[in-house]
């Protein structure tokens, strides 16, 4: 295979309830998945970062619309927190720890406060994934997620689409909220030439 390794076997997946589904074979050289995924949680952090920084005042970025639970303020912490908790404490054994009811409960906070959250989880991705090995990514994820277990890189290209989605949720309520057609050059593709 010439360097290239097969990281997601063809496994068996465990959904809630025991049921249990064949995964794809997925083929790609395991050091490029961790600079590749690592490009991708920084593109789409410091997006956010950008993102926050585009709100006008601290207040407006805790407020949302009829139907929408959660603010931008709520996104951008969620977002920190998940990078923080599942790279660094699980995989890279930071010490941090979560307090995720937190990050959906808050309703006010200042932009700068989610800015630096976002930066720690931007400084856990470029530290923490560099360092897995093509082993590290073979391996189940060592948490359960969502009562999912799945091999720990198909967890992590769902945790970078995950960012993705709550990036384009934060974008799109600031855009509402505001009446703003400003972009904040969401999912740029110039982080990701080589």
């Amino acid at each position: 295979m010439g360097g290239w390794k097969m990281f997601c076997h063809s496994e068996l997946m465990k959904k809630p309830g025991g049921a249990e589904h064949q995964l794809p074979r997925i083929w790609y050289h395991s050091t490029m998945l961790t600079a590749d995924l690592t490009r991708l949680f920084v593109r789409e952090l410091e997006t956010f970062q950008r993102e926050v920084e585009m709100f006008p005042d601290d207040q407006s970025l805790w407020k949302t619309l009829p139907g929408v639970a959660n603010s931008a303020g709520n996104l951008g912490a969620h977002l920190a927190g998940n990078v923080q908790h599942f790279i660094g404490a699980i995989l890279g054994k930071s010490g941090y720890v979560r307090h995720r009811d937190h990050e959906f409960s808050r309703r006010a906070g200042t932009r700068a406060e989610i800015v630096a959250d976002l930066q720690a989880a931007i400084d856990a991705a470029k530290t923490y994934l560099p360092a897995l090995t093509p082993a590290d990514l073979e391996r189940e994820y060592p948490e359960s997620v969502g009562g999912v277990k799945m091999a720990t890189g198909l967890f992590l290209m769902h945790l970078a689409s995950h960012a993705a989605f709550h990036l384009g949720q934060a974008d799109y309520l600031r855009r509402t909220l505001l009446n703003d057609a400003r972009t904040a050059g969401t999912l740029p593709l110039k982080p990701l030439e080589k």
